[in-house]
């Protein structure tokens, strides 16, 4: 009953084998820029429209807003300090509406520095962990069946991850298209929305970095035969959004820790990436 066991599990192993070598290739734009391969695949370049959509109507409330709370803190005196000076408002209304204009291209610089980081720690992790599938599923069927069962898991996990990957491209596009609606909350002084939209921004870029180099360094132990340390780095990939979303999104507070953790997260990138260099 075992060898049968092995036997089925082996097949799977093998059957699977064909589409794992390569479902992380370019998984770094897929996740990044997942509405260029969604407009490869659909025609339209859907993602552009609804940005433009959005960019109008949050460019439109940036505006409204502005006029609503001059109106209401300077001639009503119903809303904030009366005796603050104007250049505060204004200052919070041009820095909205240069985010939201500027965003587009400060995310094709961010893009660009996680590409980087991202390959030069695939590069690193794959130069110290060379792997064979195919001798590894070999190596599957001829340690018995607790390891088959440990291998059909880290597969498994494999699959889990990589649809991870594609739900998260997904939600950095979300979060790319409604930054022009999100820049409203710079308006005011705590940022409002603002604050908890980077922050979860910076969380999901950060989840797809550690989410790849686990994922290459799980698989690159597991097809060493180091069986238990491939399953957890898997494991770890798979619960990386929670793991960084207990320290990276916090509650409460005022407003002036987005510009220190933008700040902080993009010091840390480069730190990162002179250590590897």
């Amino acid at each position: 009953m075992e060898y049968i066991l092995v036997i089925l599990i082996v097949a799977l192993l093998n059957g699977a084998i064909a589409y794992i070598d390569t479902l992380l290739t370019e998984i770094v734009p897929l996740t990044l820029y997942a509405e260029q391969y969604m407009s490869t695949l659909a025609g339209v370049d859907l993602a552009q429209t609804m940005f433009d959509i959005l960019f109008g109507f949050g460019v439109s409330l940036i505006v409204l807003k502005f006029l609503k709370k001059g109106f209401e803190t300077y001639t009503l005196w119903t809303d904030g300090d009366a005796d603050e000076e104007p250049l505060s408002l204004l200052t919070n209304f041009f820095k909205a509406m240069a985010v939201a204009v500027c965003f587009p291209t400060i995310y094709g610089w961010l893009g660009q520095i996680v590409e980087e980081l991202t390959g030069d720690l695939l590069n690193a992790i794959g130069a110290a962990t060379a792997y064979d599938w195919a001798a590894w599923v070999s190596g599957i069927s001829s340690l018995g069946l607790v390891t088959a069962i440990f291998g059909l898991v880290f597969i498994i996990c494999y699959f889990i991850l990589y649809f991870q990957f594609l739900m998260r491209g997904l939600e950095i596009m979300i979060l790319r298209i409604g930054v022009p609606v999100a820049c409203v909350g710079l308006l005011d002084n705590d940022k409002g929305v603002f604050k908890a939209y980077s922050q979860k921004f910076i969380q999901s870029t950060l989840s797809v970095v550690v989410q790849i180099a686990l994922s290459k360094l799980g698989v690159g132990l597991m097809l060493n035969m180091h069986v238990f340390w491939g399953v957890a780095c898997m494991i770890l990939a798979i619960r990386t959004p929670k793991f960084l979303g207990d320290f990276l999104i916090s509650t409460g507070g005022g407003g002036g820790g987005v510009v220190n953790n933008v700040y902080h997260s993009v010091r840390l990138v480069q730190m990162a990436r002179n250590v590897l260099k």
